[in-house]
């Protein structure tokens, strides 16, 4: 069966990333972003380099019916989808009182609501190909509450439980679900979130997308349910169990503040 991976958010940072090492193992691809300009030159790259085929989709995935049209897209035009690459997420940074509330539904539609739904819609024909692999990106940020990105870290405690517990579902039927937990990495995502002057990132040399979305790929193509990028996030996001949570907000507040 030729392998075809679907992956959202695909116009930049690691979803880019990712997009090229599909390509670079000869997978055809479904690129998912808003930005069609960004999009066909990343397609035309990669079937001129690659010989592989590659769709070009340009959907706002907040827009609940954009998931949908992407689901039929496939079935029109008889595309299989043997990998699911939900990467397609942003933030906002600051408090939540003072937030914009169309900017917070906007994020859980797209964080949360997508993510979910595209799942749903592709995992059955996976099942009964017995085979099938969903690379979740989540986050460090989903192992703790976050404040200044309150409803940006719940979005990603969701993705994180979600995934880990459908893995446990689809155990012995060929599908292997991932969760990719990354750290601050630099891929656009802080200066669409409005976080440059953050004490996380401000001055810091941050992991590459192109890191990340390597050490993703190979975790998924081992079938791994939880990955978490670099050493230190690993340890900081396993010391939270550990941790009076009254300390840990206190501690998440201090590392995010300007």
């Amino acid at each position: 069966m030729k392998q075809t991976a679907l992956i959202t958010g695909a116009s930049s940072g690691i979803g880019l990333e990712l997009a090229k090492l599909f390509a670079q193992n000869k997978q055809n691809l479904i690129l998912v972003a808003r930005s069609t300009d960004k999009l066909t030159q990343l397609s035309n790259d990669l079937k001129s380099k690659y010989g592989i085929d590659v769709h070009v989709l340009s959907k706002d995935l907040s827009n609940y019916n954009a998931v949908k049209e992407i689901f039929d897209y496939t079935k029109q035009q008889n595309i299989s989808i043997t990998h699911l690459v939900n990467n397609a997420g942003f933030g906002d940074f600051g408090f939540f009182i003072e937030s914009n509330w169309a900017k917070q539904e906007q994020m859980i539609n797209l964080n949360i609501t997508a993510l979910t739904y595209l799942t749903h819609l592709f995992l059955p024909e996976m099942k009964n190909n017995k085979f099938g692999k969903v690379l979740n990106v989540a986050s460090t940020a989903a192992f703790q509450p976050g404040p200044t990105m309150s409803v940006y870290y719940a979005t990603k405690a969701y993705v994180l439980h979600f995934s880990e517990a459908i893995a446990n579902e689809l155990e012995g039927t060929g599908i292997t679900v991932t969760a990719l937990c990354p750290g601050a990495t630099e891929s656009g995502f802080q200066t669409l979130a409005a976080m440059e002057e953050s004490k996380l990132v401000k001055g810091k040399k941050l992991p590459t997308s192109e890191e990340v979305a390597q050490y993703g790929y190979r975790a998924m193509n081992k079938g791994k349910k939880v990955v978490i990028h670099g050493v230190m996030n690993y340890i900081m996001a396993n010391s939270i169990r550990f941790t009076p949570r009254a300390l840990v907000l206190k501690v998440v507040r201090a590392m995010q503040d300007k």
